[in-house]
């Protein structure tokens, strides 16, 4: 099963792109990092920051489960897009060879309807893998990376889709990430077991989805 079939059949009419929290039904918002704390003890900050996105990973996904890595790249002032792969396939795979499955395709930009752009383009990279061939936390440190000027840094939208456990997790800066997921029972667990991390933002909504569940 490809991305487009499998999104289809479990997730029909998500557009995978930022924010996914509203984009799906089924879904939780986590607090990484509170920005103010950064001027004041960035080291702290960022070691924060990367535990609670590795830890909340860690809980998703499992050694065998298989997944797709995609990312949403825009090259819009770089020539040659097709060529420039995003190092996130060739600095944080274990095993080259998996490279070899590796899949292009350019679809509308996917910000399109926000900014009003319409002669943009996503380059949308998709591999196919097993968890146990990522190099996640190095990975989740240079998403996590982004706007703070930390190198390495990753500044892509990566989506990892868990076909295994019916789960898409997101991390969209510093300050936090989505996890959404094909059923609220898919994420019973997690909003028990990392309740304390949930962006008090949007508590009340995600604490609605859940109140059927024993204890909440």
């Amino acid at each position: 099963m490809d991305l487009d079939d499998y999104l289809q059949e479990y997730f029909p009419n998500l557009k995978l792109s930022p924010p996914l929290f509203y984009n799906w039904d089924y879904g939780i918002r986590f607090e990484l990092g509170n920005p103010p704390m950064f001027k004041v003890d960035k080291e702290l900050y960022m070691q924060k920051v990367y535990d609670r996105a590795i830890n909340l990973y860690r809980y998703l996904h499992k050694d065998n489960d298989e997944i797709f890595i995609v990312t949403n790249a825009h090259f819009a002032d770089k020539p040659n897009p097709i060529r420039r792969k995003p190092k996130v396939y060739r600095r944080y795979i274990n095993k080259k060879d998996v490279l070899r499955g590796l899949q292009h395709t350019v679809i509308p930009y996917v910000f399109g309807d926000v900014y009003e752009i319409d002669d943009f383009e996503t380059h949308r990279f998709i591999l196919k893998s097993h968890e146990r061939d990522i190099k996640y936390g190095s990975l989740i440190k240079a998403i996590c990376n982004n706007d703070v000027a930390i190198k390495p840094s990753i500044y892509h939208d990566v989506f990892f889709v868990n076909i295994s456990a019916g789960t898409i997790f997101h991390v969209y800066d510093d300050r936090g990430c989505d996890v959404i997921a094909t059923s609220k029972e898919a994420l019973k667990n997690i909003y028990r077991d990392y309740n304390e991390w949930i962006l008090n933002y949007d508590r009340l909504r995600i604490d609605q989805q859940f109140a059927a569940f024993d204890g909440h």
